[in-house]
This record gives structure tokens, C-alpha cells and sequence, in this order.
């Protein structure tokens, strides 16, 4: 099933909750992210850091970066995918951008079990 992401980039609580999870597993393994907090600039602001750390990644510690990728569950095969796609940007920035919206999908899987668990225990008694 593929989530329309679009209805969500507009949504503070979700971006907000992107951004956290985004620093919680880049901090996995030592590279510091920093949010400012203001959820319009939040692609932006998340993207350039982001880019700029998977570069030097790749350029200097690809041991670390494909252990980030399997931390963060993004597959080679659509990293290729998207190559495909898109041939005329950098590897950085097609990983970069498919981080941000698996961070995504993992805060909206949680967002929506979790609605569905607050549905279900407030049910009839």
C-alpha cells in the first residue's frame, strides 16, 4: 500500500515527529541533525543537513552510511529505483530524499496504529 505523503508535509504534529525521528537515528550513529523547530522550513532545513552528511558519508565512511540504510530500512534496490528516475541528481540527494519519506512513513505507521488502538479501547464497554 503506498501513502499519499502530500496530505501529511502540511501537518505540524507529523513534521515535527519526522524530524525527531529523523535526529534519533541519525544520533544512532554519531551525526548530529538540528531542527529549528519551524515546521514550514522543516524539508528544507532537514534536506540540506541531511545531503551534506550522506556526501560526506559516501565520500569517507560507506561502512557507516550502508549500516544508517539498513538502520533506517531504505533497500539498495529502490535506491536504484529512483536513480533510475531521477539521473541527473546526486546520490546524496536521491538518498536523502528517500530518508525523509521512509522517516515519514514510519511516523505516519505509528500515527495510524495508534488511532486505531485509541479507537478500539474506546469502544463500548
Amino acid at each position: 500500500m503506498e501513502i499519499n505523503l502530500e496530505i501529511y508535509k502540511g501537518k505540524t504534529e507529523i513534521i515535527l515527529q519526522t524530524a525527531e525521528q529523523i535526529i534519533r537515528d541519525f544520533g544512532r550513529f554519531g551525526i548530529g541533525i538540528t531542527f529549528s523547530g519551524n515546521a514550514r522550513m522543516a524539508y528544507q532545513e532537514l534536506f540540506h543537513q541531511l545531503d551534506q552528511n550522506i556526501t560526506h558519508l559516501i565520500e569517507n565512511d560507506f561502512g557507516r552510511l550502508y549500516a544508517l540504510l539498513y538502520q533506517i530500512d531504505l533497500s539498495e534496490s529502490s535506491i536504484l529505483a529512483k536513480k533510475r528516475e531521477f539521473p541527473h541528481h546526486t546520490d546524496s540527494e536521491i538518498m536523502t530524499e528517500l530518508i525523509i519519506h521512509r522517516e515519514l512513513k514510519k511516523v505516519l505507521t505509528r500515527y495510524y496504529f495508534r488511532k486505531q488502538k485509541d479507537q478500539h479501547n474506546s469502544g463500548p464497554l
